[in-house]
C-alpha cells in the first residue's frame, strides 16, 4: 500500500472553531502563525509598481533580490556571503523545506533518513515522508537543547540531513548552533537551519548557524513572519557553495521561481530592519496580555526566549482538552501540542491585534 496521506492538522480545529466563534465578537484565533499587523508599504508598493510582471523571473533570485539578502545577513548576523555561490531564492520556506529532502535523496539515494527536532513544525517530517524517506526524530531537553549523543549511529549514518529550528516553533527555545554545525561535520550531515524567527528574540542578539562556517550548513529566511508578508511566498537559502549550488539547478529544473514584483518587493523588505524592530515590540506586549488572561484562568505559561509563541503546559489530561477549554471559555482558537510532537502542550500564536486581544479580557470580566 502506498502512502497514506494524514488529514491536514489545522482541518482538525473546525469543530473548536465553531465553538469559540459562539462568542459575542467571534473567534480570537491564534491557532496559525499568520501575521495580522501591516508590511512595509515600500514593499507593497513594488508589487505593481517594479515592471517586472512580463519576463520570466530568474529562478536563484534576481541579482537585486540576492544582493539585498546578502547585505542584510552581513548587517544583522555579521556574516559575509558571496552573492553568487552562496545565496538563492525559494518560494517562502515551507515549500523549500518541504521540497529540500526529495532533492537530497536525489543527489545521495544510499541516504534516506531526515532527522528534526521531535518537538518542531510538522513540516519537517512531512517533507522526509513526501520524499519517501524515513522522519527521524531527534530527542530534545527541557529547555530545547537537541540531544544529538542520543542518536542511533546507523540514523546518522542513513541522514541526508539535520532539521534544526530556533528560536523554535512551537517552543520559543533559542540554543547555540555553532556545536550542532560542528556535529554536522564531523559526522558528514548537513545542517539546515530555519532560522524564519531569527529576528524576534529579547536580551540577546539574532544568530545564524552561517556564523560557525559555511560548508555542511544551510540557513533559511522568510520574510513571512520578519516582515508580515506570509503572502507573497518569499524567502531565501544560504550556506555551503555545493549544497546551495546543487538545490539552485534541481530547484531550476523543476521551475520553481519566484514571481517578479515578488522579488522586487522582497529586495526592498530586505533592505529595512525599522519595522522588525516595530513588530518585536508588539509580540512582546501581546505575549505578556496573554500571559497575564492566561494567568486568570489559572492557566500558567512562561515567555518565550525567542518566536511569538507561548508553548503552554496542558497538564496529564491532554492537549485537546485545554484547546476546548479555551475554545468554550474565552473563544480562543489555539494549537495542540500534538501537532508539533507533544500531546501535553497547547501553541498559542500573538498573531492578533491588542485590540482584538482585549476580547479574551473583556470575557474574563464578564
Amino acid at each position: 500500500m502506498g502512502f497514506e496521506l494524514p488529514p491536514y492538522p489545522y482541518d482538525l480545529l473546525d469543530p473548536y472553531r465553531a465553538l469559540a466563534n459562539q462568542h459575542s465578537g467571534g473567534v480570537v484565533d491564534l491557532s496559525v502563525g499568520t501575521p495580522c499587523d501591516p508590511p512595509p508599504e515600500e514593499a507593497v508598493r513594488a508589487l505593481v509598481e517594479s515592471d517586472s510582471e512580463r519576463g520570466y523571473p530568474s529562478s536563484i533570485g534576481s541579482e537585486e533580490f540576492r544582493k539585498s539578502c546578502q547585505e542584510w545577513v552581513k548587517r544583522v548576523f555579521r556574516v559575509g556571503l558571496d552573492a553568487e555561490k552562496n545565496i538563492a531564492a525559494c518560494i517562502g520556506t515551507k515549500e523549500f523545506v518541504v521540497s529540500t529532502p526529495n532533492y537530497l535523496h536525489l543527489r545521495n539515494p544510499e541516504k534516506d533518513t531526515v532527522l528534526y527536532p521531535e518537538i518542531s513544525y510538522p513540516s519537517y517530517a512531512m517533507g522526509a515522508h513526501l520524499a519517501g524517506c524515513r522522519a527521524v526524530p531527534v530527542k530534545v531537553d527541557e529547555g530545547g537543547k537537541l540531544l544529538l549523543e542520543d542518536l542511533d549511529p546507523d540514523d546518522i549514518n542513513r541522514s541526508l540531513m539535520l532539521w534544526v529550528n530556533y528560536p523554535s516553533n512551537p517552543t520559543g527555545a533559542v540554543a547555540d548552533l555553532a556545536p550542532i554545525a560542528d556535529w554536522g561535520r564531523s559526522h558528514n550531515v548537513p545542517i539546515f537551519s530555519d532560522e524564519c524567527y531569527s529576528q524576534f528574540v529579547w536580551g540577546r542578539k539574532p544568530s545564524t548557524v552561517l556564523s560557525s562556517g559555511l560548508p555542511g550548513v544551510v540557513a533559511v529566511h522568510s520574510l513571512s513572519k520578519r516582515s508580515n508578508l506570509a503572502g507573497i511566498r518569499a524567502g531565501f537559502y544560504a550556506g555551503d557553495e555545493d549544497l546551495v549550488f546543487w538545490l539552485k539547478e534541481v530547484r531550476k529544473h523543476s521551475g520553481k521561481m519566484i514571481p517578479g514584483p515578488v522579488q522586487a518587493a522582497a529586495s526592498l523588505a530586505y533592505s529595512d530592519d525599522q519595522h522588525v524592530e516595530k513588530q518585536k515590540l508588539r509580540y512582546r506586549e501581546r505575549l505578556e496580555f496573554l500571559q497575564s488572561c492566561l494567568k486568570s484562568l489559572g492557566v500558567e505559561s512562561e515567555l518565550p526566549q525567542g518566536s511569538f509563541y507561548l508553548w503552554v503546559w496542558s497538564g496529564q489530561d491532554g492537549s485537546w482538552d485545554l484547546v476546548e477549554r479555551l475554545a468554550s471559555e474565552v473563544g480562543i482558537l489555539v494549537a495542540p501540542g500534538s501537532f508539533f510532537g507533544s500531546s501535553n502542550h497547547v501553541r498559542i500564536a500573538a498573531v492578533q491585534t491588542l485590540e482584538k486581544l482585549e476580547l479574551i479580557q473583556n470575557r474574563l470580566d464578564s
